[in-house]
């Protein structure tokens, strides 16, 4: 890419970040998985540098692992990290549903309703990957809705890695979320009771990590190249 300006090169870069995060999130890539350069550089058809770069961005997140001799692999959080990604949870997702009002969601109500449309019709289909995409995408809408960009920055990373905490230590193969907790809160938001939108939000998230079984276990070989095609 010779002499790419260095605003080309950020958004590579974040090119790169954001198909490895959406991958992972998608648990298309699961904790343990060994990130090989030369296959991001193929599949992505990415310039070697800004991969390293990316994978450097995403270790400084606690997304990615950088082993001397080994390279680059996804995180596979421990059960101490499991639960105080789950504590900033709380405390951010608090902080978002406390600063949302009802003006707030009359604006977004289409894109609400049409959310909460895809999400029930992931959860009744059977396609794993969409249900957790859909479920996960619910919790980052409320961030941008809240309009503060850095509680929905920090809630992004803390989604990530709450999919890995899932992939590794979900006692079962149903998905983590619940759409019907989902409504409850935007029902609750809508009429302005905010004391009852944090309470849900907040059992909600205790009832996530109630799901989880908190011992370490091996992570399964990954396709790279495959999980990676069409994102």
């Amino acid at each position: 890419m010779g002499s790419m300006s260095v605003s080309a090169k950020q958004v590579e870069v974040q090119r790169i970040v954001d198909v490895l995060s959406k991958a992972i999130a998608q648990h298309r890539l699961r904790p343990g998985t060994r990130l090989v350069e030369a296959q991001i550089v193929e599949t992505l058809q990415a310039n070697r540098n800004h991969v390293q770069v990316a994978l450097q961005r995403l270790a400084m997140q606690r997304i990615v692992t950088i082993e001397p001799n080994r390279g680059a692999l996804v995180s596979q959080p421990t059960a101490k990290e499991a639960r105080e990604v789950f504590a900033a949870r709380r405390a951010i997702e608090r902080a978002i549903v406390e600063s949302i009002s009802p003006r707030m969601m009359a604006e977004h109500a289409q894109r609400v309703s049409t959310h909460l449309c895809n999400e029930r019709c992931a959860t009744n289909a059977t396609d794993r990957r969409a249900i957790v995409r859909e479920l996960s995408e619910f919790h980052l809408l409320l961030g941008e809705l809240s309009g503060n960009s850095v509680l929905s920055e920090i809630l992004a990373n803390l989604m990530v890695r709450s999919s890995l905490i899932v992939a590794l230590y979900q006692r079962n193969d149903v998905p983590s979320c619940a759409s019907d907790e989902h409504q409850e809160i935007i029902t609750a938001l809508q009429q302005g009771d905010t004391d009852k939108a944090v309470r849900v939000m907040l059992e909600h998230l205790d009832e996530l990590e109630g799901q989880l079984a908190l011992d370490e276990q091996e992570p399964e070989e990954v396709n790279l190249r495959q999980a990676l095609a069409g994102l």
